[in-house]
């Protein structure tokens, strides 16, 4: 990584943290929001379902700031948890807050066409030999739904690693702190000589884009010849 600048490698070393931990920690409330919105029927649902998506159509400033009157240190929940030492604005944690709401979406969407692709009766037929419902879900729905939770994560991986919007709007772009990738390449477009840090790192947010999405074709593919049995 010797053709990367400090500054350069610093700002992709910072998104794959970033979009990692954005990934991981919002992959199980990805698939429990997915499930209920695929097989549960409440009050509310549609409501529940429009929150999921909002992030996806809402300009992604918008997002950034409510996030920054929700968990800056101001915030009602930002300022109760500074009392317990725990920091979202302007923090490297917070960019990773804004990445996985802004990819949250993609996430359920691709979870919940897999659990939708399942036949319930499989499901029921686990329930009558007097499995309980959490038993049913580990060893015959996730399964069956792995690869689109796999598609799901790799896509939410992807759309981390380009959030911009929400992320310099919750937690600016201090280089080395908060400055991910997108953030970098548009400061160095801001300054006189920085096209071609800003090309290079253009390339490498393309390469992971193309990756992760011939990535989610493939594992796509192959969960629905899954469920079709071939």
């Amino acid at each position: 990584m010797d053709w990367l600048s400090p500054q350069e490698w610093s700002a992709l070393a910072l998104s794959l943290r970033v979009s990692f931990w954005a990934t991981l920690v919002s992959l199980p409330l990805g698939v429990l929001a997915a499930y209920a919105l695929a097989r549960w029927r409440f009050p509310g649902r549609q409501i529940l379902n429009g929150l999921v998506h909002l992030p996806l159509i809402m300009p992604p400033v918008v997002t950034g700031y409510l996030l920054l009157l929700t968990f800056g240190t101001q915030g009602p929940v930002g300022g109760l948890l500074e009392q317990m030492g725990i920091v979202f604005a302007f923090r490297w944690t917070g960019a990773a807050l804004a990445a996985g709401v802004m990819a949250f979406p993609l996430m359920v969407r691709a979870i919940r066409l897999s659990i939708e692709a399942v036949d319930p009766k499989l499901e029921q037929a686990g329930a009558t030999l007097g499995a309980s419902r959490g038993w049913v879900f580990l060893t015959v729905t996730l399964p069956m739904i792995l690869p689109g939770v796999i598609t799901g994560a790799i896509l939410a991986f992807a759309k981390a690693m380009g959030e911009f919007g929400a992320t310099i709007t919750f937690v600016s772009n201090i280089p080395g702190q908060t400055q991910t990738l997108p953030s970098a390449v548009y400061a160095f477009l801001q300054v006189p000589g920085g096209e071609g840090s800003a090309t290079r790192l253009v390339v490498i947010s393309i390469i992971v884009a193309l990756g992760a999405l011939l990535l989610s074709e493939h594992v796509g593919r192959r969960a629905a010849a899954r469920v079709a049995g071939t």
